[in-house]
């Protein structure tokens, strides 16, 4: 480039510079629950690809018999939803007290199993917005014994949902059907 090209040079650089700046604060600013919200949304539409791919007669299905079956992975994340989302939002757990891996009546179809499942998700999705933003850093004990946050709480609910959903990929590839794409945004 040229000498005179240099001023040019600088325009576009700071223009870029004051782009990403605009682009870090707008980002900065979105509401925490927003993001919260987002995630575990499509956590829930994915999930729910999981449950619609497996066959009806795969809901009980066992890789080994020393693991949890499909329903149990399914069930087992649908139980924390519900017990990390109550905690981090104070309200009631629907379920409290009820190990719901052995409830017979959400493994008994496929259908019981989605309704729950989902059910679980959308129970998340209605506590987020009942955490006032400023209260999302405010201490919660997980499981009588774990220190955590709010916001702490439901990102560890979100980890464990998707190590979950997961496992359950090899279910579906052994019992013959192609898991659902990655969904990451």
């Amino acid at each position: 480039m040229r000498k005179s090209d240099a001023p040019l040079r600088r325009s576009i650089g700071g223009i870029a510079l004051l782009s990403l700046t605009l682009g870090l604060v707008a980002f900065a600013q979105q509401k925490p629950a927003d993001q919260l919200t987002t995630d575990w949304t499509r956590a829930r539409d994915y999930t729910k690809e999981y449950l619609d791919a497996m066959p009806e007669d795969g809901i009980k299905y066992k890789p080994s018999p020393d693991i949890r079956s499909f329903a149990e992975q399914m069930l087992h994340l649908a139980s924390a939803n519900f017990g990390v989302a109550s905690t981090a939002a104070g309200v009631a757990n629907p379920y409290a007290g009820k190990n719901l891996e052995k409830m017979p009546e959400y493994s008994a179809s496929k259908a019981e199993l989605t309704k729950i499942v989902i059910e679980s998700y959308d129970f998340v999705l209605a506590a987020i917005p009942k955490i006032e933003p400023a209260k999302l850093a405010e201490p919660v004990k997980l499981f009588g014994r774990y220190d955590s946050t709010r916001r702490g709480a439901l990102e560890k609910a979100f980890e464990h949902q998707t190590h979950h959903r997961g496992q359950t990929t090899i279910y579906l590839r052994m019992k013959g059907v192609k898991p659902p794409n990655e969904r990451l945004f």
